[in-house]
């Protein structure tokens, strides 16, 4: 039997394989831990700033303070807008230990809408249960008091105050101050336009109409912050800094409470509109559009009839009609025409023109119908303003020409955008035969510039333009842009705002202002003046002109019927004037929407406003509409 052979171990080859194998292992371990060193050193060290940032993110927030929006006053520090608390209860779900119990229970309380609970229990859902959620908005003095005395029987549950926006004088104000109401889309998008919607992030309201959205970026103020810690479950731990709002500025505008509260009553349900403006600065001391609407119904939210209602009514609420409504400016221009005839030479003061029942372009049949039928005679241009004689202008516009006509008027504003500090503004139409080619594709006829010579045919105004066209006249050609807003409110005082002006109006003789002055003054001064019955007694001397614009045109041998004619097609009633005659203090404008003859029913308002400002003591009354004259 064979001897089996043992195998010797070389434990020298073991002994290298062993020490290769731990330099190995030793080496990967030592480049596995540079690895983790240099990605510790990256994170460390490389990246250290961005990782603390992103941690910061994640456990400190930002949340956005409200400014306080600032006051709107008058001219002599009325509140006109101010900032209101409501209150809103709310529920934080954690800290009420029977929720639908307890909601229940406040219903009956509050007596609320039994629907409140649905919409309730829906947002607890989806919000964290730390996070209080409201259940009823603008709860009134009662409910507050009444929650208050049984607020220990609601853990969790508590009353909380917001500042909203409330307007005292309702519908007196509205289309000049307009109103605030909720953020919708359209503003965000303008706001990210004009890089202000970071100073929004948690404001709920902006201005919408009026000074309240034409001063929006004064009135709104700067948003403040505060920053806090939360943890990972977003829950609030503690405040680590905190950097007030700064409130936006109260603002005063030049109209007065009482003035524009007498006006609004003057008014009363008719539609229409009234201005009341300073000549030498411009100063908008009331501006009535009738009929109105309260603000106060946007603030909060309009619900869906109730702006249907307003937004069907056929007496049209919302439009401006003191900036927006276009109306043919009748025979209230008739004094800025004499002006241009006087300077384009056409005729003199002394030239006398003899005014029969009709005017007609030479070599044609149309006749253009004087208001009187019978015509009016001879007379020069003082009568000729003064009994409003439709022949004259009409001879005046025919030989002045559209071109002359569209130069001058511009120049009173007419056409134009007056300047004034709002965004709800229409500039009318004052027509050339660039614009009727332009609008109507067609070409410009004598016949149109005969009716522009009265005021009538293509040419359309405001009552702010026929305003601020006076005021030009009176100043003798300084144009000043009339202005809502007084002066802006500092923890120094109050700024004033500086007067705005425009180009003059210059003409070849001073004395050519006086003669179309002269002759608003004898329409209610004169034997024969269109207005002498509206102005009859007053206390002081004033100046001013009637006109009467039809809605509709006549047929050539047609006759104008007041109570045959639907109300909707009826002539609006306009009137301008100023007070004193010697030295201009104010100047008004009123037009009455399809209520027949300006010198008898626009006069006579005209007249109490002007008692408003000249009499502040007296009781204004309403003249005598007994004028037998349509102009």
């Amino acid at each position: 039997m064979a001897k089996s052979q043992v195998k010797m171990r070389d434990h020298g080859a073991e002994s290298s394989l062993y020490w290769r194998r731990a330099v190995i292992a030793f080496v990967g371990i030592m480049v596995l831990m540079g690895v983790l060193l240099a990605n510790l050193y990256h994170l460390q060290i490389t990246q250290h700033q961005s990782y603390q940032t992103r941690s910061n993110d994640n456990r400190i927030k930002v949340v956005p303070v409200p400014p306080t929006r600032g006051l709107i006053y008058d001219r002599n520090g009325v509140l006109l807008a101010e900032n209101r608390p409501i209150y809103s209860l709310e529920i934080t779900p954690e800290q009420a230990p029977d929720l639908e119990q307890n909601v229940d229970q406040l219903i009956a309380l509050l007596e609320l809408d039994p629907a409140v609970k649905d919409r309730f229990l829906t947002e607890v859902r989806r919000q964290r249960r730390f996070t209080p959620v409201v259940l009823v908005n603008r709860l009134d003095e009662a409910q507050v008091a009444r929650f208050s005395i049984n607020q220990h029987k609601f853990p969790g549950a508590a009353i909380e105050a917001y500042l909203k926006r409330f307007y005292p004088y309702r519908d007196t104000f509205t289309h000049v101050i307009g109103y605030v109401a909720r953020i919708n889309d359209k503003d965000v998008a303008r706001l990210k336009a004009d890089n202000k919607f970071a100073n929004y992030a948690s404001t709920h309201d902006i201005g919408k109409l009026g000074v309240e959205r034409y001063y929006e970026d004064m009135l709104h103020g700067q948003t403040g912050y505060q920053e806090v810690e939360v943890n990972n479950r977003g829950r609030v731990i503690r405040t680590l800094k905190y950097q007030p709002p700064i409130p936006g500025n109260d603002i005063y505008l030049n109209v007065d409470v009482a003035l524009q509260q007498k006006a609004q009553k003057l008014m009363g349900n008719r539609r229409g509109a009234a201005v009341i403006m300073t000549p030498q600065d411009g100063k908008i001391l009331a501006l009535i559009s009738s009929p109105s609407y309260d603000p106060n119904l946007f603030v909060h939210g309009i619900s869906g009839p109730e702006y249907r209602e307003l937004l069907n009514n056929p007496d049209r609420p919302l439009i401006n009609r003191a900036s927006q409504g276009i109306y043919a400016p009748a025979s209230t221009v008739k004094p800025m025409l004499a002006v241009m005839g006087l300077n384009e030479g056409v005729f003199t003061p002394n030239t006398r023109f003899f005014g029969g029942p009709f005017f007609q372009i030479p070599n044609t049949k149309h006749k253009f119908r004087d208001w009187r039928r019978w015509g009016h005679g001879w007379m020069d241009v003082y009568r000729a303003i003064e009994i409003s004689a439709d022949t004259f202008f009409y001879d005046l516009a025919y030989k002045a020409g559209i071109d002359t006509m569209h130069d001058y008027m511009t120049q009173f504003g007419f056409g134009q955008f007056s300047g004034i500090d709002l965004h709800e503004e229409a500039n009318g139409t004052m027509p050339s035969r660039d614009w009727k080619r332009s609008r109507h594709k067609q070409a410009w006829y004598q016949g149109d510039t005969i009716s522009v010579g009265i005021g009538q045919g293509y040419w359309s105004a405001t009552p702010l333009q026929l305003a601020r066209a006076t005021t030009i006249l009176v100043d003798h050609g300084e144009t000043i842009h009339p202005r809502l807003l007084h002066g802006i409110g500092t923890p120094e005082g109050m700024i004033a705002m500086p007067i705005s002006k425009g180009e003059p109006i210059v003409v070849k003789h001073d004395s050519y202002w006086n003669v179309a002055l002269s002759g608003m003054h004898r329409v209610i001064n004169g034997r024969e003046g269109t207005a002498r019955r509206a102005f009859a007694d007053t206390p002081y001397t004033a100046a001013g002109k009637s006109g009467t614009a039809q809605v509709f045109s006549l047929a050539e041998n047609q006759q104008y019927d007041h109570a045959s004619t639907k109300e909707h097609l009826r002539d609006n009633a306009l009137f301008v004037a100023y007070a004193p005659y010697e030295k201009p203090e104010v100047v008004v404008s009123v037009v009455l929407e399809n209520i027949g003859g300006g010198s008898t029913h626009a006069a006579p308002v005209a007249r109490s406003l002007l008692d408003l400002y000249m009499l502040p003591d007296k009781e204004p009354v309403i003249g005598d509409e007994s004028s037998e004259e349509q102009d």
